[in-house]
């Protein structure tokens, strides 16, 4: 059981996966979280850094979704910009928005990644669903009020993970 929660890579920051490393593994579609995945939960919009990473991925041919449990207006003011495709209010970790990303994208699961910030919704979603995992150490500290309680949850999970050599968390920080 506990095992749905391990993902299969985590890496600092989103900026650590490359298009290079995604291109070698034959990825062409990213599903990735959007809030303490990308930017911070309260950031409104992209950051210059994040806005370039997406026009790597881009030019590599790699297809990006946003798939959130976040609501519309949130998750478009920070996509609509970037000409991003997002699905909001996914309710992961049902895998019924990853499924629909990558049919959106025209992509296979084999040939996509879930990216994420949490244990409880974007790590457990991509897993239940056959889907390549990447967890991200969260961009900010502090969370809105609905993930404090995963949060806490999260903790006691990655100790497990991290006493049993499964996952390096706090030494990635």
């Amino acid at each position: 059981m506990l095992k749905l929660f391990l993902p299969n890579e985590h890496v600092k920051s989103i900026f650590e996966i490359t298009p290079q490393s995604l291109v070698d593994k034959g990825i062409k579609g990213i599903i990735t979280d959007l809030d303490n995945t990308l930017v911070e939960w309260d950031r409104p919009n992209a950051t210059p850094k994040l806005i370039e990473w997406f026009k790597r991925m881009e030019e590599s041919g790699i297809k990006v979704t946003i798939v959130s449990n976040n609501d519309e207006k949130r998750v478009g003011a920070f996509s609509e910009p970037l000409q991003i495709p997002f699905i909001h209010r996914a309710r992961k970790p049902l895998v019924r928005a990853f499924n629909k990303a990558i049919l959106d994208m025209g992509i296979k699961k084999e040939e996509s990644v879930v990216i994420g910030d949490q244990l409880l919704t974007d790590v457990l979603g991509g897993n239940r669903g056959g889907f390549h995992t990447i967890l991200v150490v969260p961009v900010a500290q502090s969370d809105g009020l609905a993930t404090k309680f995963n949060r806490m949850v999260e903790r006691r999970i990655l100790t497990i993970f991290k006493k049993q050599g499964l996952l390096q968390w706090e030494d990635k920080k």
